[in-house]
């Protein structure tokens, strides 16, 4: 990439993709001219969220990878977002903004600033999330795939 462009840099599990995922990758995309998403891996989410993926690590790779707002997909198998950066160099972090206030994420607000980088919390999509989802499955099928 050319010192001129600006590089975007977000991440997520994406499971059950809908369209809170949608805006935030898009609304991400028309913030920078390149755009490079972490995909999280399914042992990261057992390990962190404590529940398995419906939608399996290769699949969710590439419902992202075919998307036109996104420019390169890479691995996520670590949250840390600095390490992230030390592998990508981006220039700008976006989350959606139910994370603002967490003190995880003001750390990592903190940290990239010293690098030049800024964090940017979108607007998060309130009326659909992947666990409203997984529990509207499970209330109307009783048990789906790996929803239990």
């Amino acid at each position: 990439m050319g010192n001129n462009k600006i590089i975007g840099y977000t991440a997520g599990a994406f499971d059950l993709f809908h369209i809170g995922h949608l805006n935030l990758l898009k609304r991400s995309k028309e913030k920078c001219d390149y755009l490079i998403v972490g995909v999280t891996t399914d042992d990261l989410i057992e390990k962190t969220k404590n529940k398995k993926p419906v939608i399996p690590y290769e699949e969710r790779i590439q419902i992202i990878s075919a998307l036109k707002c996104v420019d390169k997909v890479v691995i996520q198998d670590d949250l840390d977002k600095v390490k992230a950066w030390e592998k990508y160099n981006y220039n700008i972090l976006f989350s959606g903004d139910d994370w603002k206030t967490s003190e995880r994420w003001q750390g990592y607000v903190k940290e990239l600033k010293k690098h030049n980088v800024s964090v940017e919390f979108l607007p998060y999509t309130k009326t659909t999330s992947s666990t409203i989802l997984q529990e509207t499955i499970k209330n109307f099928n009783g048990n789906y795939g790996g929803i239990k």
